[in-house]
């Protein structure tokens, strides 16, 4: 039996102060959750933490920096034991194929997937602790749906949220025997910072707001696969399972017609 988000919880959450990850807390502040907030900039932080002061610590980090890491490790604990990590702290940044460059696969990586990697290294830990007690503990890494089919310009990004995909669930079969969920969130577009900045249309766009309350209802709810809006994600889902040479030909076919938009801007 589920039993999630059912009482008071306590909850790291990562990349807080903007988008999908402020969203989320917004909501679980209003069901009543004790959370330690941590992104790499104090000020909004500190705005969270003044929504309910005494249910809200800040923990400034970076997620890609172990050293930051490791001194806010002992906060995670601060409200007591920790149910639940929601890492969601990530960025989007595309590849101009005409001017490659590995950086732009390396930002992506580094901040996707080596900042959730460390961030679990200090989260695991107080979960185990909370597993040792008889309570629920669980692990909640916030992906996208985008790596189910191959998008022009989106080497990186895609790349690093497939493997963020296959780390989740290779975790979900290692710690099962220690009775430790790990849940894979797979959104496909929210109106946030980063898309904000997304120079192409955006099919089934979602507000933050509406994405948190998915998220927390599908926590709740004791889902581990928590994906929409549903249109889109089974779409890209049929879309994927076609034979790889139809793949191929579709996604050229749409960089193609999306290298002949920007002509013009160039």
């Amino acid at each position: 039996m589920n039993d999630r988000l059912d009482t008071v919880s306590n909850i790291w959450i990562t990349g807080a102060s903007s988008g999908i990850g402020k969203s989320v807390t917004q909501t679980l502040i209003r069901g009543g959750h004790r959370l330690i907030v941590t992104g790499r900039r104090p000020e909004p932080l500190e705005q969270i933490e003044a929504l309910a002061p005494e249910r809200i610590t800040s923990a400034v980090a970076d997620t890609t920096s172990k050293d930051e890491l490791r001194s806010i490790s002992a906060t995670l604990e601060f409200h007591g034991d920790l149910n639940m990590a929601i890492l969601n702290a990530g960025t989007c940044e595309y590849l101009d194929i005409a001017d490659y460059s590995s950086d732009v696969i390396e930002k992506n990586i580094q901040t996707n997937v080596i900042g959730t990697a460390r961030c679990i290294e200090i989260a695991l830990p107080a979960l185990r602790r909370s597993r040792a007690k008889g309570l629920p503990a669980t692990l909640v890494i916030v992906g996208s749906s985008a790596w189910w089919f191959p998008f022009a310009r989106a080497e990186g990004y895609g790349a690093s949220k497939a493997a963020l995909a296959y780390f989740a669930q290779s975790l979900r079969a290692d710690l099962a025997v220690e009775g430790i969920d790990v849940v894979l969130v797979s959104p496909g577009f929210v109106k946030t910072p980063l898309t904000d900045r997304n120079d192409f249309s955006m099919p089934f766009l979602v507000t933050a707001e509406d994405a948190a309350e998915r998220i927390v209802s599908g926590l709740a709810k004791g889902h581990n696969e928590i994906a929409f809006p549903k249109r889109f994600t089974w779409i890209l889902k049929c879309l994927g399972a076609l034979p790889q040479p139809l793949i191929d030909r579709m996604a050229a076919s749409m960089a193609r017609k999306s290298s002949s938009e920007q002509e013009p801007m160039e």
